[in-house]
C-alpha cells in the first residue's frame, strides 16, 4: 500500500473489524472521528454569533483542545471578546473577562489572602484567572508588573500565593487582545509572555454579507448570552486528553525541529523560535489532526499552522527592522527551503 508524504508510516495496526488503532489498542480512528463531530459542533454554534470568521474559530478551538493559548491582535470592534465568550458558552464552562489597564494590580488577576477576624485565618480570594476561559481584554495596556502575574498560570495551570499553590479549573484557555494601532499607554509583551501563547492571529473586518448579518442578529436580539453549551467541561477535558494520543511521526518531529532551529540561525533575527513553540507546534497539530478526524498528523497540518504558531515568536533584531523584514515573510521561506519528509511505501 502506498502511503504519501502526510501519514508517514502512521502507527497502522487494525483490529478484527478493519479499524485503525494504536499500539495499546484504542481505538483512536474511531476516536478521532467524534473528536471531529464534536468540533464541529462546537464550531458551528460558536459561528451563531461570530458570522463569517470560521478559520479564526477553528484556530482559537485548536487552541482550547491542544490546552494553549490565544493571542488576538486586531482593531476594537471585530468581535474578539465576542469569540471568547462564545467559546465559553458553548462549552458550558466559566469565563472572567480581565480589563488590563495601567492601575490593575497582579493580585487583581491571581488573588489574594485577606484576614478573616471571625476565624482568625487568612482566606484566599480567587483572582480573575480562575475561569475555564480568561479574557485579558487589552493585555498589553498593564504594566510588566501585572503583565508577569500570567506566566505562572498559563504555563504550569496554578498560582502561587504567599507560598500556596492553587490550581485554575480544567480546561483552561487565556484569550488575550491588543490593539496592534495604539502606541499611547501601551507596554510591549516581554519576550516569555508571548512565548507563552500558542497562537497569535488576527480577526480582521467581516465581508459585507457577514456584517449584515451582524446587524440582523442584534435587530433580532440575538445575543452571545443566549447561546446554549453544547459540550460539557468533562467532555472538553476528554477531547483534550484525545489529543495526546494522536500519533506524529518521527520524522514529522524532526521537520519540525528543522523548522524551529531555522529561525535561530537567521541573522535578520534576535530571537529565533524556542523549544516550547517546537512542542506547541506539535500539541496544535495533534489537535488540527483531531479536529479533521484523522488519528495521526500530517505535514500539511504542521504546515498550516506553523505561521499562526511560530511567527510571534521571532524577535526581529534592530537592523532587521529596517531592512523591512517580516517575521512570517522569513518563516515562509524557512517552509518553502527545508525539505518536507518524503513520500515512501509501507506494506
Amino acid at each position: 500500500m502506498k502511503e504519501s508524504t502526510a501519514s508517514l508510516g502512521a502507527a497502522r495496526r487494525f483490529d478484527h473489524g478493519g479499524d485503525l488503532v494504536d499500539a495499546r489498542g484504542d481505538n483512536t480512528a474511531k476516536r478521532a472521528t467524534r473528536f471531529a463531530q464534536s468540533f464541529e459542533t462546537l464550531l458551528d454554534n460558536v459561528s451563531t454569533v461570530v458570522k463569517g470568521k470560521t478559520h479564526a474559530i477553528r484556530m482559537a478551538l485548536t487552541c482550547l483542545f491542544a490546552e494553549g493559548h490565544l493571542l488576538i491582535e486586531d482593531v476594537p470592534g471585530t468581535g474578539k471578546t465576542t469569540m471568547a465568550k462564545a467559546v465559553a458558552q458553548s462549552i458550558d464552562g466559566t469565563w472572567q473577562r480581565i480589563q488590563f489597564t495601567p492601575d490593575l494590580l497582579p493580585t487583581d488577576v491571581t488573588g489574594v489572602q485577606i484576614f478573616n477576624r471571625q476565624t482568625n485565618q487568612f482566606e484566599f480570594h480567587p483572582g480573575g484567572v480562575f475561569a475555564n476561559v480568561v479574557i485579558a481584554d487589552e493585555i498589553n495596556r498593564a504594566s510588566p508588573k501585572t503583565q508577569s502575574a500570567l506566566l505562572e498560570v498559563m504555563e504550569e495551570h496554578q498560582v502561587t500565593v504567599d507560598s500556596t499553590p492553587y490550581l485554575v479549573p480544567r480546561p483552561f484557555i487565556v484569550i488575550a487582545t491588543q490593539n496592534p494601532v495604539e502606541h499611547d499607554g501601551t507596554y510591549n509583551l516581554p519576550e516569555a509572555q508571548i512565548d507563552r501563547f500558542m497562537m497569535r492571529l488576527s480577526i480582521g473586518y467581516p465581508d459585507i454579507e457577514d456584517e449584515v448579518d451582524i446587524l440582523a442578529n442584534d435587530a433580532g436580539g440575538s445575543r452571545v448570552e443566549d447561546l446554549t453549551a453544547v459540550l460539557t467541561a468533562p467532555e472538553v477535558r476528554r477531547m483534550i486528553a484525545l489529543t495526546d494520543r494522536i500519533y506524529i511521526a518521527p520524522k514529522l518531529q524532526q521537520y519540525i525541529v528543522h523548522v524551529t532551529s531555522s529561525t535561530r540561525a537567521l541573522g535578520e533575527l534576535r530571537l529565533g523560535v524556542s523549544p516550547r513553540g517546537s512542542v506547541a507546534l506539535a500539541r496544535a497539530a495533534r489537535s488540527y489532526a483531531a479536529a479533521n478526524g484523522r488519528p495521526f498528523v500530517t505535514a500539511d497540518d504542521v504546515k498550516e499552522l506553523a505561521p499562526l504558531v511560530l511567527s510571534h515568536r521571532m524577535i526581529l533584531t534592530p537592523e532587521g527592522e529596517l531592512a523591512g523584514n517580516r517575521p512570517a515573510d522569513l518563516l515562509d521561506h524557512i517552509l518553502e527551503t527545508v525539505p518536507v519528509p518524503q513520500e515512501r511505501v509501507e506494506l
